[in-house]
C-alpha cells in the first residue's frame, strides 16, 4: 500500500509556482514576495521558503536580498540555468562586425539571454580599474571580452564569474578562448611582398598590440622582415593616435620623407579609411602602395578585384563561444583555448614595388 505523503504549505505553494510558470504565466522575472502574498493570501515565510526550495531546485536565480529572482526554468520545465551574457567588445563600432553579430544571434538563439554592453574596452579606457568598477555595476552570470589587453583578460581571470576570450592577447592566461592564429596568413602576406620587392613595409596596429610588448602577430611581423635581411624599426610598427585625425596625421607623415611601398592593417575598417584617404591625396592601389588587410569583410565580395587580406573561419571562433557559454548554463566552467587558423588571400591591392616615388 502506498504511503500517504502530505505536503506542507511550502511545497504546495512551491508545486504551484511551478506549474504556473510552466503554463507561461511568468516569464523572465518572478513577481515579488509583496504580490505573491497578497494575490495568494499567504503568509511571507511561506512565500520566502517555497521561493528558497525553487532557487534549490534551479527554478529561480535569485540577484541578492530585497532584488529580484530570475526564472530559469522553461514552459517545458527545463532547469537548466537560463544565463545573462555580457559581451564587451573592443569598441562600439564592432557591433557590426559579421562574428561579433553572428555570436550575439546564435547566443539568443540558444536561449541565452546576451546583450552587447553599453560601454566598450576603448570607452573604458582599456583600464583595468575602470573595467572592474563597469563589470561590478553590471552583474552577469557570464562574460564574453572581446580583442583585449593581457592585463583586462589578466583581471577577468581572476574572477568568479566565468569569462571566455573572443581574440586579444591571452596567451598563458587561465582563461577560456576562442581565437584567431594569424601567424600564418601574417608570414604568407608578408613573405609575398617581399617576392614583389618590397622592403619599405608598414603595418597599423593598435596600440595594445604592440605595448608593453608585441603580440604574437606583430612579433611575427618584424621577424619575418628581419628574416628576409630588411632592417625593423619604429617606421615598420609606428606609434599613432587611435582617432580618425591621428590615422591622418600618421599617413601624412609616413608618405612625406620616406613612404611605404606596402601596409598591413588589422581591421577593415582602418583598411577602407586609409585607402580613402590616400586615394584622395592622388595615392592608389597597387599603382603607388600595395595595401593588405588583416581581416575579412562581407563588403569584399562586392569588390572586383578584392582586396588582399588575411581570412579565418569566423564560425569556428562563435561556435566555440555558444558551447562554452551552454556549458556556463549547465554549472560548468571550461577553460578551453579554441584556435583557428588564418590564411592570405591574395587580391588586386598588391602589386610589385611601384617604379616612380610616391610624392
Amino acid at each position: 500500500m502506498r504511503s500517504l505523503r502530505i505536503r506542507s504549505a511550502t511545497g504546495q505553494l512551491a508545486d504551484y509556482l511551478k506549474e504556473e510558470i510552466r503554463a507561461g504565466k511568468w516569464t523572465e522575472r518572478m513577481p515579488g514576495e509583496g504580490w505573491l502574498m497578497t494575490h495568494l493570501q499567504v503568509g511571507r515565510g511561506t512565500v520566502r521558503a517555497a521561493m528558497a526550495q525553487l532557487e534549490e531546485e534551479g527554478v529561480l536565480i535569485s540577484h541578492g536580498q530585497g532584488k529580484w529572482r530570475r526564472i530559469v526554468m522553461s514552459r517545458e520545465g527545463d532547469t537548466t540555468r537560463r544565463i545573462r551574457v555580457r559581451i564587451l567588445l573592443y569598441e562600439k563600432q564592432a557591433r557590426g562586425d559579421i562574428d561579433n553579430s553572428s555570436l550575439l544571434a546564435q547566443l539568443l538563439e540558444a536561449g541565452i539571454d546576451a546583450v552587447f554592453e553599453g560601454k566598450s574596452l576603448k570607452d573604458l579606457g582599456m583600464d583595468v580599474e575602470r573595467v572592474a568598477r563597469h563589470v561590478k555595476r553590471n552583474p552577469a552570470d557570464a562574460w564574453v571580452v572581446s580583442a583585449a589587453s593581457r592585463e583586462i583578460l589578466e583581471w577577468f581571470a581572476g574572477q568568479a564569474t566565468p569569462a571566455i576570450a573572443m581574440y586579444g592577447r591571452h596567451k598563458e592566461l587561465p582563461i577560456a578562448t576562442a581565437y584567431t592564429i594569424m601567424i600564418p596568413g601574417m608570414i604568407a602576406a608578408v613573405r609575398r611582398l617581399i617576392e614583389l620587392g618590397h622592403k619599405r613595409i608598414v603595418r597599423l596596429a593598435r596600440e595594445e598590440r604592440r605595448k608593453p610588448n608585441l603580440s604574437r602577430p606583430e612579433q611575427g611581423f618584424m621577424d619575418e622582415l628581419e628574416a628576409a635581411g630588411i632592417t625593423t624599426g619604429d617606421y615598420n610598427l609606428p606609434d599613432w593616435e587611435e582617432s580618425r585625425e591621428g590615422l591622418s596625421r600618421l599617413l601624412d607623415k609616413l608618405f612625406r620623407f620616406s613612404p611605404p611601398t606596402a601596409l598591413i592593417f588589422q581591421e577593415a575598417q582602418l583598411f577602407a579609411a586609409v585607402r580613402y584617404h590616400l586615394a584622395d591625396r592622388g595615392i592608389i592601389a597597387p599603382r603607388d602602395v600595395s595595401l593588405v588587410v588583416a581581416d575579412s569583410d562581407p563588403s569584399f565580395a562586392w569588390c572586383n578585384p578584392i582586396p588582399s587580406h588575411i581570412e579565418w573561419d569566423y564560425r569556428s571562433v562563435v561556435s566555440h563561444i555558444v558551447r562554452w557559454a551552454k556549458k556556463v548554463a549547465q554549472g560548468k566552467n571550461d577553460r578551453v583555448k579554441s584556435g583557428t587558423e588564418s590564411k592570405f588571400v591574395e587580391g588586386g591591392t598588391i602589386g610589385p614595388v611601384p617604379r616612380r616615388s610616391v610624392v
